[in-house]
């Protein structure tokens, strides 16, 4: 898709499909949807709000899939809902753990699609990496999720149900009746999977809020980052609707690198993007808007490149911190990784600047650590050689 197509896309949302029987999944709907949904099927008006409630928490905070468990309710209403309703989420199909703890998942969603979702553990913290749309539109070239031809967007049961995945793989759902453990192995969100979080603004914002509610998941949105290559228009409704911390996908500082390396940078310029994320209603120093800039070598990390971004973002006095990330080589990639001295020489005219200039680690090396890179060796690994040899023209 051209860099100059409209912001609502050719694409599509396609709900889940309704499992043998009819059954309606619960996971996804916000709460006054669930309200709705108990209400049209059998539950009195008059109980609904508590049911609804009720069965939030089963859901959401305790981490329940089989409705007979959810031992405040009677047995009749138990039964009424497993005969109408289910509790479905992204079925695992294959998970890789690194040497050092990074956990990689391919889920597949209905359909038969498949994203990736990547655990990284950390110090004090664990950072759950989630997909919005199945592949990308946006084609930046550096990118490997931008090779994978864009399918369609994730529903808001398909995002929160990928943290309700790892969650269960990292067995970290609290017991009813037990203290719950405040050292959280999930502690942190981003939204920097596959895909374009804010050309599915709906889906994304309804399964964070989700991830917020305080009686269900319960993360703090100075926990959730979201990751956008830069939807000018939508940048606002992400503080006004989500209220997450926001990252940007900037990785150059003249447009006629931008336009090559993030190509919606010819619908919205650089100049445009600076001033949306000046206005931005949530950035604060204590909120401050993360600048995620991978290193090129030869293409984007010059010392007059690190001034550029320097002066960007000072004239727009932008509270900010810049993220270097090492880029990640994959076959048949057109760029290289930048030196280490050249990273750190970049990171210290950031740094003596007055900005945090943290270079991301490298984590999972060992387990295709590349976005994209799992899908799509899957996908090989399943085609015969005679496909593959087509398809490379040999």
């Amino acid at each position: 898709m051209t860099a100059s197509a409209p912001i609502t896309q050719d694409v599509h949302t396609i709900p889940r499909k309704l499992p043998e029987g009819g059954k309606i999944n619960l996971v996804g709907l916000t709460r006054d949807r669930l309200r709705e949904v108990l209400i049209e099927n059998g539950t009195p008006q008059k109980q609904a709000k508590m049911r609804a409630g009720q069965v939030w928490q089963w859901i959401y905070q305790w981490g329940k899939r089989d409705f007979h468990e959810m031992t405040n309710l009677s047995k009749v209403y138990r039964a009424e809902l497993d005969e109408r309703f289910t509790i479905e989420i992204p079925e695992v199909v294959n998970k890789l753990v690194s040497t050092d703890g990074t956990r990689k998942y391919l889920v597949r969603i209905a359909g038969g699609h498949e994203v990736e979702v990547v655990y990284i553990p950390e110090d004090g913290r664990g950072t759950l990496c989630i997909s919005s749309q199945v592949g990308c539109t946006l084609t930046c070239s550096f990118c490997h999720t931008g090779t994978q031809k864009l399918v369609r967007n994730l529903t808001a049961a398909e995002v929160v149900g990928q943290i309700m995945m790892a969650r269960d793989d990292l067995d970290e759902w609290p017991v009813p009746g037990q203290p719950t453990d405040q050292n959280r192995l999930l502690s942190n969100i981003v939204l920097m999977g596959m895909g374009e979080p804010l050309y599915n603004f709906d889906n994304v914002r309804d399964a964070m809020k989700i991830a917020m509610d305080p009686e269900g998941i319960a993360l703090s949105r100075r926990r959730i980052t979201l990751s956008t290559s830069g939807v000018v228009p939508e940048i606002a409704r992400t503080a006004n609707e989500i209220g997450c911390l926001l990252a940007i996908s900037f990785h150059a500082t003249t447009d006629d690198v931008r336009d090559v390396l993030v190509p919606i940078n010819k619908r919205w310029n650089i100049e445009e993007l600076l001033q949306s994320l000046a206005a931005y209603p949530k950035v604060s120093n204590s909120e401050r808007i993360t600048f995620e800039y991978v290193m090129l070598d030869g293409v984007n990390d010059s010392d007059e490149d690190a001034h550029r971004l320097i002066d960007h973002i000072k004239r727009h006095n932008i509270p900010a911190k810049i993220n270097l990330i090492p880029f990640n080589e994959w076959p048949g990639a057109p760029y290289k990784r930048s030196s280490n001295n050249r990273i750190r020489a970049f990171s210290n005219i950031v740094f003596d600047a007055g900005y945090a200039s943290p270079i991301r680690k490298t984590r999972g090396d060992d387990i295709m650590a590349a976005c994209g890179q799992l899908k799509s060796a899957t996908e090989r690994a399943r085609k015969s050689r005679k496909q593959i040899e087509s398809e490379a023209g040999l």
